[in-house]
C-alpha cells in the first residue's frame, strides 16, 4: 500500500507515513523533535486538528491530511483537557459512591460547581468533607495510574444498555431519543459515559486540577490556567454570581428544565409555547424587581454592563420601561459619544487602535458632565463622528429634573475608573449576561460563552450580513476583551441579571445550524463550528412566532419593538 502524505501544521513539515499510523505515534516524534530543538519537553500533546476537525491521539490516518497538534494552551486543546478532567471526576465519584450521582451544574471562574447526591432511596452520603477527601484521593490515584481514555463506536442500542444500570436517567433519555444507528461512547477503565467532545489521551495528562468544598452542599472542580498550564487558574470569591446560578437551578429544579432531555420532553409533548411564556414572564418579573431596587436605593444613575451578546441593549430598554412605570423620567446616555479623538486613542502592541480600552474614553469630560447634570445644570452632550474619528457638538443638550434618572450602558460601566468622580450613592450598577443554560445531561454542560456565541452568529448574520466564519474568527478577540474589561468588575454590580432563556437554543438552532454547516473545512474555525453543532443537533426546535416583540431574543432574531 502506498504511503500517505501529511503536513504537520505546527512546523510546516511534509512527510510520508504508512496508512493507519496513529496520531499518538506522530505526536511522540513531534515531542521528541521539539525537546531536542528547545532543550526542554513541550506541554503534553492532548489531541490534534486533522483537516481542522478535533481528533484524539488514537485516531488513525489513511488519507492525506493536515495535522496540527494541540496542547492545553490551544482553545481546542483546553477543551480536550477539560473534557478528560470531567470524565476522570465522574469516574472517581462512581468508583467511590456507585449509588450516588454527580451533577456538574455550571462553569465558575475556569472551574466547575458540582453536586454529589444520593441516587438510591435509603442511601445516605457521608459528610461533604469526607466525600471531597475520598473522591479527591481517588482522582489522584486515577491520574497516577495514567489510564487511557478510550472511544468506541458501537450500536446505539448496545450503548443504551450499558448506561441503563448506572443511575444516569438524563443521559439515558438523550440516548434513547437519538435517531441514529451507531454512537461513539467513552470509556475509562470499566466506566462508560457519553462525553460531549473529544478527550485527552490519558489520565496522566491531567496533572493540574483541584477539588474542594464550595458552599453548603457543593464542590468546586478547579482547572489549570491554559496560559500557565502548571498552575491552577486564579480564583476569587464571586458570591453575587454564585447566587444567580443558585437561583437558576432552584427554578430549573422547580420547572424540571435543567437539561436538554428535560427541555426535549416538554417540547415533544407540545409544551414549547408554554415554556416561552414562562421564561418571558420570569424575565419581566426580574426587570420589575431591579427597577424597584433602583427606586429604593435612591440612585440617580443606572450603570449597566455585560459581555457580547448578553442582551444589554434590550435590558436597557426594558429596565427603562419598568423605571417609567415607577414614575421616573428616564434618560439614556451613550458612552460611544465620549470616545477620544483618534490621536489620543491608546494603541495595541501591534500599532492598531485599542478601542476597547477604558482609556479610549474621555473620562474627565464624562465625569464633569455627570456631576453638572446631578447639580441640575443643562449640559452640552458630545456626538462622536466615527468616520472622522473625532467628537463634535451638534447642539444636543440634557438636563435632569427631580424625577429624572440616567441609564448608561457600556462594557466599562462597572469599572470604578469610569465614574470615579461621582458619589457612590448616586450609582446603581447592573451586570447582564447569559449566565446559565441547559445542560446536555447531569455531567455535560453547555457553557454560557458558547450560548452567547450562538446568539452572536445569528445576530451578525441578520443585521451585519456576516457569515458564521467571520463571526467565529472575531470571537477569540471578543472573549479576550471581556476577560480584561468586563469580568474583573462583575462583582461590583448591585444586582446581576441572567438573560438566558430556557427555550432559546431551540429557537436559535433553526437559524444557527445552516450558518454553521457553511463554515468551510479548510479553516481552523471549522472545529468550533462542529463543536457548536454537536450540542445544537441534540435540541428539538421551537417556532419563534410565540416570542413577544420586547424579548431579548428579538435583539438577535429581529422583529423587536425597540430601536437599536
Amino acid at each position: 500500500m502506498n504511503d500517505v502524505e501529511i503536513v504537520i501544521a505546527n512546523t510546516g513539515e511534509r512527510m510520508e507515513i504508512t496508512p493507519g499510523t496513529q496520531l499518538a505515534q506522530l505526536a511522540a516524534e513531534y515531542t521528541k523533535q521539539k525537546t531536542e530543538a528547545d532543550g526542554k519537553a513541550p506541554w503534553p500533546i492532548l489531541g490534534a486538528l486533522v483537516n481542522n476537525k478535533v481528533e484524539p491521539l488514537q485516531y488513525r490516518i489513511y488519507n492525506p491530511k493536515v495535522v496540527k497538534f494541540l496542547d492545553i494552551r490551544d482553545r481546542q486543546g483546553f477543551r480536550l483537557y477539560r473534557n478528560a478532567l470531567e470524565f476522570m471526576f465522574y469516574t472517581a465519584v462512581h468508583d467511590c459512591y456507585p449509588m450516588a450521582t454527580l451533577s456538574i451544574d455550571h462553569s465558575l471562574q475556569n472551574g466547575f460547581y458540582c453536586r454529589i447526591k444520593s441516587a438510591v432511596e435509603g442511601f445516605v452520603l457521608p459528610a461533604n468533607d469526607e466525600v471531597c477527601r475520598t473522591v479527591r484521593e481517588r482522582m489522584i490515584a486515577l491520574q497516577e495510574q495514567d489510564i487511557p481514555f478510550v472511544s468506541k463506536t458501537m450500536l446505539l442500542k448496545d450503548a443504551i444498555e450499558l448506561i441503563r444500570p448506572r443511575h444516569m436517567p438524563k443521559t439515558l433519555y438523550v440516548l434513547e431519543h437519538l435517531r441514529q444507528l451507531y454512537i461513539e461512547m467513552n470509556f475509562l477503565g470499566d466506566t462508560v459515559h457519553k462525553i460531549n467532545g473529544k478527550l485527552a489521551p490519558s489520565t496522566g495528562c491531567i496533572t493540574t486540577w483541584d477539588l474542594r468544598q464550595y458552599g453548603e452542599e457543593g464542590y468546586m472542580l478547579q482547572c489549570a490556567d491554559p496560559e500557565h498550564p502548571d498552575k491552577l487558574s486564579l480564583y476569587t470569591e464571586t458570591p453575587k454570581l454564585f447566587a444567580i446560578f443558585r437561583e437558576h437551578y432552584q427554578w430549573a429544579d422547580l420547572l424540571h428544565t435543567a437539561t436538554i432531555s428535560d427541555y426535549n420532553r416538554i417540547v415533544h409533548n407540545g409544551g414549547g409555547q408554554g415554556l416561552i411564556l414562562l421564561a418571558e414572564a420570569l424575565h419581566e418579573k426580574k426587570y420589575a424587581e431591579i427597577a424597584e431596587q433602583v427606586r429604593q436605593s435612591g440612585a440617580k444613575m443606572v450603570l449597566l454592563a455585560g459581555p457580547s451578546s448578553s442582551g444589554k441593549t434590550t435590558s436597557c430598554r426594558r429596565l427603562s420601561v419598568q423605571l417609567s412605570v415607577l414614575g421616573y423620567d428616564v434618560n439614556q446616555l451613550s458612552l460611544d459619544d465620549y470616545f477620544m479623538c483618534r490621536e489620543r486613542t491608546p494603541k495595541l502592541p501591534n500599532g492598531e487602535y485599542d478601542f476597547e480600552s477604558i482609556d479610549a474614553l474621555d473620562i474627565p469630560l464624562l465625569n464633569d458632565n455627570l456631576n453638572a447634570l446631578f447639580r441640575g445644570e443643562e449640559v452640552k452632550i458630545p456626538t462622536f463622528d466615527f468616520i472622522k474619528g473625532e467628537p463634535y457638538f451638534s447642539g444636543k443638550t440634557l438636563k435632569l429634573g427631580p424625577r429624572s434618572i440616567l441609564v448608561v450602558e457600556g462594557i466599562h460601566a462597572l469599572n470604578p475608573k469610569l465614574t470615579a468622580d461621582i458619589a457612590e450613592e448616586l450609582k446603581f450598577k447592573v451586570y447582564v449576561s447569559a449566565l446559565t443554560q441547559l445542560s446536555i445531561d447531569d455531567q455535560n454542560i453547555i457553557h454560557g460563552t458558547d450560548n452567547r456565541l450562538v446568539r452572536r452568529l445569528v445576530r451578525d448574520n441578520n443585521f451585519r450580513g456576516w457569515n458564521a466564519l467571520e463571526t467565529l474568527r472575531r470571537w477569540p478577540e471578543v472573549v479576550r476583551g471581556e476577560r480584561k474589561h468586563i469580568f474583573p468588575y462583575q462583582e461590583n454590580a448591585n444586582v446581576m441579571f441572567n438573560s438566558a432563556l430556557l427555550y432559546e437554543l431551540g429557537v436559535l438552532k433553526r437559524y444557527a445550524e445552516p450558518l454553521l454547516k457553511q463554515v468551510p473545512e479548510d479553516c481552523e474555525e471549522y472545529s468550533i463550528a462542529q463543536q457548536l453543532l454537536g450540542f445544537s443537533e441534540l435540541i428539538l426546535p421551537i417556532d419563534d412566532k410565540f416570542i413577544p416583540h420586547n424579548s431579548i431574543m428579538r435583539e438577535f432574531l429581529g422583529g423587536s419593538a425597540f430601536e437599536y
